[in-house]
C-alpha cells in the first residue's frame, strides 16, 4: 500500500511540475489562452438563461483583464504543489489545494470537450498540444489519484528534514517565479510558437503537406405536402419535379471534420498606409510577400506601443541606424499605424516604414512588449526582446 501511495505521488508531482514548467515558459501564452476562456464563456453566457449570467458575467470580464497575474500564479503553483508532493512537504494542505485545482480543470476541460471551442486547452503550453478529450481524461484521472493521496496522505512522510524541506520549497518558489520573470523579459527560453528561430514564415503560412480537408456535403431543403425533406445533391429523390417539391433552403453539412488543416501561421499580412484608388475607395497595399523576399529585414513587433522615452530607446536607435547604415530595410509593426508613427517619431526616429498587423499574429509573434526579427528572405536568423537590443545592434554591426 505505502509503495503504490509513493508512486502516485511522485506521478502527480512530476507531472504537475512538468505542466507548471512547460506554460512558465510562455505565460503571456497562457495568459492568450485563458483570455480566450473567458471570451467563449462570457459568448455563451450572452445567449443563456442562466440565474447568475450577469455576476458571472461580470467576473470573467475582471479576470480577463488579469489573466497575466493569474498565469503567472497558476504556472508557478502547479511547480510549486509538484515540488511539495515529491518532498512530502505539507501532505494535507497541498492534497486539498491540487485537488481544488484539478476539480476547476476537469470542469474547464470538460466544457471544451463538450462544446469544441476552444479547439486547445493549453494544457502544456503550445509546447505540445493535446485533444479536448484526451485533456479531460487526464484531468478526471489525476482527480482521482489527488483524491487517494489525500485519504491516503498519512502513509507520505517527508523526504528531508523539515529545514531542508523548506529550503527546497523555497527555491522551487524562487525558481518558478524567476523563470516566468525571465521569459516575459527576454522572450521565452524555450520557443514553441511557429516564429521560432530557423523557421521560414513563408512555408509556416502554407498549409501542411499532411493536411486533411474538412468533408463537406452539399444539402437541399424542399418542402413536399407540407412537410420539409432534406436530401444531399447525390440522392435526389426517385420522383423529384418542380411541381411537387417546393425549394426551401441549401446548405453545406459537415460530416467528417477535417484533420492538420490549418497552417501554423494564421492572419499574418503586413500592410502599409491607405490610399485612394482612381474611385476614391480606400485601399490599402499588402506589402508581406515584397518583405518575406527580401535578403534582410528588420521587424519590430510592438505588442503594446511604448511611450515617449523607454530605457531601451537609444539601443533602438542604435540598431536603426547601422541598418540605415547597411541598406537593411527596418519596419515597424503594429495594429495602430498612426499612433506608432507618432510615438516613435517623437523618439528620434526619422522616415520610419510603419506597416499593420492583425492583432492575434502579432501577440503570436511578439512575447515580449517589444520584439525585433532579423530576416533573411522571411527566415528568421534571430530575435530579441526590447530587453536586450544592444545585442541585436551587434549583431547588426557584423
Amino acid at each position: 500500500m505505502k509503495i503504490a501511495i509513493n508512486i502516485i505521488r511522485i506521478f502527480v508531482g512530476l507531472l504537475f511540475i512538468f505542466s507548471g514548467l512547460v506554460k512558465a515558459n510562455d505565460p503571456l501564452g497562457t495568459a492568450y489562452k485563458m483570455e480566450e476562456y473567458f471570451e467563449v464563456w462570457n459568448a455563451d453566457l450572452a445567449t443563456s438563461s442562466f440565474f447568475l449570467k450577469n455576476a458571472l458575467t461580470n467576473l470573467f470580464h475582471f479576470l480577463n483583464d488579469h489573466t497575466l497575474f493569474l498565469s503567472v500564479t497558476m504556472n508557478a503553483f502547479e511547480i510549486i504543489a509538484g515540488a511539495a508532493l515529491l518532498l512530502g512537504w505539507r501532505m494535507k494542505l497541498f492534497s486539498w489545494l491540487l485537488l481544488l485545482l484539478m476539480v476547476f480543470f476537469t470542469i474547464l476541460t470538460g466544457y471544451t470537450y463538450k462544446t469544441g471551442r476552444p479547439t486547445n486547452c493549453g494544457c502544456f503550453g503550445d509546447c505540445i498540444k493535446i485533444t479536448p478529450e484526451y485533456s479531460f481524461y487526464k484531468d478526471v484521472l489525476l482527480s482521482i489519484l489527488i483524491l487517494v493521496l489525500l485519504f491516503a496522505r498519512r502513509h507520505i512522510k517527508p523526504l528531508f528534514s523539515p529545514g531542508v524541506n523548506t529550503g527546497l520549497m523555497f527555491l522551487a518558489t524562487v525558481f518558478s517565479f524567476g523563470l516566468q520573470w525571465y521569459a516575459l523579459r527576454y522572450l521565452p527560453p524555450v520557443d514553441c510558437l511557429p516564429f521560432k528561430k530557423g523557421s521560414s514564415i513563408p512555408e509556416k503560412m502554407k498549409m501542411p503537406a499532411n493536411a486533411v480537408p474538412d468533408s463537406i456535403v452539399m444539402t437541399f431543403v424542399y418542402e413536399k405536402q407540407g412537410q420539409k425533406v432534406e436530401f444531399t445533391a447525390d440522392k435526389f429523390p426517385a420522383d423529384f419535379n418542380d411541381s411537387v417539391y417546393k425549394f426551401v433552403n441549401r446548405y453545406d453539412k459537415l460530416v467528417r471534420k477535417g484533420k492538420n488543416n490549418e497552417p501554423p501561421i494564421r492572419g499574418f499580412a503586413l500592410t502599409g498606409a491607405k490610399h485612394a484608388d482612381s474611385t476614391g475607395v480606400e485601399t490599402t497595399t499588402d506589402s508581406t510577400l515584397v518583405i518575406l523576399s527580401q535578403p534582410k529585414s528588420l521587424l519590430l513587433f510592438n505588442n503594446i506601443l511604448p511611450d515617449k522615452d523607454p530605457a531601451w530607446k537609444n539601443d533602438l536607435l542604435a540598431v536603426y541606424a547601422e541598418a540605415h547604415k547597411k541598406g537593411i530595410p527596418f519596419y515597424f509593426v503594429t495594429t495602430n499605424r498612426d499612433s506608432a508613427m507618432a510615438v516613435y517619431s517623437q523618439m528620434g526616429f526619422q522616415n520610419i516604414n510603419v506597416l499593420s498587423c492583425d492583432f492575434t499574429a502579432i501577440r503570436t509573434a511578439s512575447r515580449a512588449v517589444q520584439t525585433l526579427y532579423l530576416l533573411n528572405n522571411g527566415r528568421v536568423e534571430a530575435k530579441w526582446s526590447h530587453a536586450n537590443f544592444d545585442e541585436a545592434s551587434k549583431v547588426i554591426e557584423k
